[in-house]
């Protein structure tokens, strides 16, 4: 799916809201204020976004987060940044009737159910970028980051979704993330082993 065909440029706010509770959790309140502020992003503090937003203010955040604390740090962040993503989708935008429902098929009917509402509404994760994946006893999930960004912002999708996955299809799945810089733009690749 071309999520650009859909809505070329906005993202949902959890990105960043979740991001800033993730850096919160990891350091304090205090010191991703002074943070937030040294990487020229402290327009967010106590002014996080509520709506859909632009893109670029997603990425921009990664990049300056990359570039101050590190691509490491950086994609620990953002993993659990996409963990608490998926659990505000659990807990607000996925219905519990369709949860029970996945809860109770086999693994490869679940995912395939699960990925197949994930890409009518992929646009609010990947923006400009593109969704795909794959069914069967091995399934890949890619999204192809179009907007500049840094290959840490593979680490967002990771958390959200491992965690989805093991909520809602199988325990026991490994996902194996692959982020390959291609031309003006990053494939994330996501292997699951169910």
């Amino acid at each position: 799916m071309n999520a650009s065909a859909t809505s070329p440029s906005k993202i949902g706010p959890n990105s960043i809201i979740q991001t800033v509770n993730a850096l919160e959790a990891s350091i304090g309140k205090e010191e991703t204020e002074a943070l937030l502020n040294r990487i020229g992003q402290g327009h967010f503090i106590g002014n996080l976004p509520t709506d859909m937003t632009d893109e670029s203010i997603f990425h921009s955040l990664v990049t300056t987060l990359d570039a101050e604390i590190g691509a490491g740090k950086t994609a620990s962040i953002l993993e659990e940044s996409g963990q608490r993503t998926a659990e505000y989708l659990l807990r607000v935008r996925i219905p519990g009737l369709f949860q029970k429902i996945l809860k109770l098929l086999p693994a490869g009917p679940a995912f395939s159910l699960l990925f197949f509402a994930i890409s009518k509404n992929a646009w609010t994760f990947a923006g400009s970028g593109e969704f795909t994946y794959t069914t069967g006893k091995n399934p890949v999930i890619t999204v192809k980051v179009i907007h500049p960004s840094r290959p840490s912002v593979g680490s967002f999708f990771l958390g959200t979704f491992t965690h989805l996955i093991h909520e809602l299809v199988n325990t026991q799945a490994t996902i194996t993330p692959t982020i390959q810089p291609a031309a003006s733009s990053l494939i994330c690749t996501y292997r699951v082993t169910m």
